[in-house]
């Protein structure tokens, strides 16, 4: 019955699997940059065109991005959105990988603030992805939103048993919660046709990486023992830790030597600690931060040494952490190379940190804040 008193409603609706494609988008961001860093760097840096052209792959990102656009504009298929995700996040990391270009005059690829810029678009991004990540929306109308979207499975002869389950999980709260009549009539007449004994359901295919993942978890089991899992994890921290406090050694040697804060800057400049004086505050809080953290990591590294596993690999993964989201920010202004690769082995680090706590303490992945699909992933394994 149509009504003139009826509120129509624009409020937006989270997709259902948004967080898998922002993970999606934000894996080939980081990758795109990192191979294309390592390749312009081993290969010498070519260009692309010849005479008065140069075709730069910044132009290949906008490319991408443009045809990532138009897919799910043209196509109402789920898989669109993947492809969406993986295309958005190759084109966005071919553009802003020439951010050093269009912030200064000299069209400088390799202006030190490039590389800080890059990684803080990315860390937004993770932080985006680990808010989305915690919606968790429950009102009627999201859930028929969800619910009419995994119906389209049915329609393509692809719904299985979880998708189905699901689904009248979903259709269920909306016909027991207070929402709109026409909501909760919707729901009941979806949930006659997925109740349907005529639905065609096919069984659930396990994701391609489940064997993969059982097989690491039994090589895991056999080789990885508490001490040597253990092992990994405390000399991992103690070569992060020291390797922050060792920084302070070319500061503390010229220290001992200049008299002044000119001298000491020179000094800095004539050891290619620094490039100019311009950059002496950039090195102070570079050092500032990466000490406290390199402290912070020793610390853990003690307490692990001592047998207060659980207070040392709480504070062990919050200074990783720290190193990830803060510290190397100012390390890239110095170095845009190496540190992507001992970016790499942090990560790496605080996801052993992270396992340990899991198979030998008892806790939870998420008391760390660690993203749902490493917990996925770890419940599919011991499952």
């Amino acid at each position: 019955m149509e009504s003139s008193t009826t509120k129509i409603i624009r409020k937006p609706v989270k997709e259902a699997d948004a967080e898998q494609y922002l993970l999606v988008m934000l894996l080939s961001f980081a990758g795109t940059v990192i191979v294309v860093r390592a390749y312009l760097k081993l290969a010498g840096f070519p260009q692309v065109g010849g005479g008065d052209l140069h075709i730069a792959h910044l132009l290949w990102g906008g490319l991408l991005l443009f045809i990532g656009t138009l897919l799910p504009l043209m196509f109402a298929n789920r898989w669109v959105h993947r492809v969406t995700a993986v295309l958005s996040g190759v084109g966005v990391g071919l553009f802003i990988d020439e951010v050093g270009k269009f912030i200064t005059k000299s069209n400088d690829y390799f202006y030190p603030a490039a590389a800080p810029i890059i990684y803080s678009v990315f860390l937004v991004t993770v932080l985006l992805y680990l808010q989305v990540r915690r919606a968790k929306a429950r009102d009627p109308r999201s859930e028929l939103y969800h619910a009419l979207d995994d119906l389209t499975e049915a329609i393509d002869n692809d719904l299985d048993t979880h998708e189905k389950a699901d689904i009248e999980t979903r259709l269920l709260r909306v016909t027991t919660a207070a929402g709109s009549p026409d909501q909760v009539r919707l729901a009941h007449e979806l949930l006659d046709f997925i109740q349907s004994p005529e639905l065609h359901v096919v069984t659930p295919r396990p994701p391609f990486y489940e064997p993969w993942l059982k097989k690491a978890k039994a090589i895991e089991d056999r080789l990885s023992t508490r001490p040597l899992h253990k092992t990994i994890v405390v000399s991992g921290l103690g070569i992060f830790g020291m390797l922050a406090l060792a920084n302070l050694l070319p500061i503390l040697s010229a220290l001992t030597s200049a008299s002044s804060l000119e001298q000491l800057t020179a000094q800095l400049v004539r050891g290619h600690v620094i490039d100019s004086p311009n950059e002496l505050l950039w090195y102070f809080a570079r050092l500032t931060m990466e000490s406290a953290v390199g402290a912070l990591l020793i610390l853990a590294d003690g307490l692990m040494l001592v047998g207060r596993e659980e207070r040392g690999t709480t504070l062990g993964a919050f200074g990783l952490l720290l190193y990830l989201l803060s510290v190397n920010l100012l390390i890239l202004y110095f170095d845009q190379y190496a540190i992507f690769v001992v970016t790499g082995l942090q990560f790496g680090l605080f996801l052993a940190v992270i396992r340990y706590r899991r198979r030998f303490l008892g806790k939870r992945a998420s008391a760390l804040a660690l993203p749902n699909v490493f917990q996925n992933e770890a419940h599919v394994v011991n499952s």
